[in-house]
């Protein structure tokens, strides 16, 4: 990561981007696990295109943008914020555990801020698959998230909430500090000599976005479900029960549910994600010394 100051909605912006490139893997994901579908991702994805249209795939992108102008602007500027204060007191570079407790805690906070985006995405994007009685029919995000807010009430936003702060905490630790641990032993390395490019941006976000998938699977499947359960007045199915229902009828694999489509979301997302931010902080800081 840079050390130049940058602006706070950097990060936002470069998520933003990366988001509108692999928002039909991150729909088709969501799609899988709200289903408990087992067909293969693309086969899924092509399923969708045929019956609803190729545009079809882009459903609920107004919801995708908005969470990360909330979640991942939040995450980003927060974790950068705390990275600062803690090399000013150290006086230096930031430990492992230090990266990682920064990350985390930047990460959990970013996960109460964006969950309410959180609900509508994941209706959004699951809404096309359901039957036609069961649709949300939300225009566009900031229309869900006012439906919500008058049908169910203000705890319907905190759906999921639980679960989304652990996936955050973990997305923010697996993202931010492996991809700075990875280039840090890429640029170091002493076998093939890598100066600070694109190549090593795409390999530290390779190994990065592979772990985060990992870590974060089955928090994101029970965040998934239990955000779009639907409930009077926001009261939904407790997690607890939404775990023992789903290993007793799907089995303890049910947790990594959809690993393949949301590694095949989640790494080209992470590279795009990685690279536009080191090209925008790069701009920034040639902006700055002009």
């Amino acid at each position: 990561m840079a050390k130049a100051q940058q602006p706070f909605w950097l990060g936002g912006a470069s998520a933003s981007m990366a988001a509108c490139f692999t928002h039909p893997l991150d729909r088709t994901k969501y799609c899988m696990q709200v289903l408990a579908s087992k067909q293969p991702m693309l086969k899924a994805m092509h399923t969708f295109a045929v019956r609803d249209g190729i545009q079809s795939l882009w459903s609920g992108l107004s919801a995708s943008i908005l969470r990360q102008t909330t979640y991942s602007t939040a995450r980003f500027a927060l974790y950068d914020a705390l990275a600062r204060q803690m090399q000013q007191r150290t006086g230096g570079k930031l430990s492992a555990a230090q990266t990682v407790a920064c990350a985390g805690f930047a990460g959990g906070l970013a996960g109460m801020i964006g969950n309410p985006t959180e609900v509508v995405l994941v209706r959004m994007c699951s809404d096309g698959v359901k039957e036609t009685q069961q649709r949300y029919r939300y225009p566009n995000a900031l229309a869900g998230l006012v439906r919500i807010g008058r049908e169910e009430g203000v705890r319907a936003f905190t759906k999921g909430l639980g679960p989304n702060i652990v996936r955050s905490i973990l997305m923010n630790v697996s993202q931010i500090a492996v991809y700075t641990s990875a280039k840090r032993q890429l640029l170091s390395n002493n076998f093939v000599p890598l100066s600070d490019g694109v190549p090593v941006h795409i390999a530290a976000s390779l190994i990065a976005g592979t772990v985060a998938t990992t870590v974060c699977a089955p928090a994101d499947v029970l965040k998934s479900r239990l955000q779009n359960a639907a409930s009077a007045k926001g009261q939904a199915p407790s997690l607890m029960k939404i775990i023992v229902t789903a290993i007793r009828s799907e089995g303890p694999g049910v947790l990594l549910r959809g690993w393949t489509p949301a590694w095949l979301r989640l790494a080209p997302n992470t590279v795009l994600m990685f690279i536009f931010m080191e090209q925008l902080q790069r701009l920034f800081a040639a902006k700055n010394t002009l």
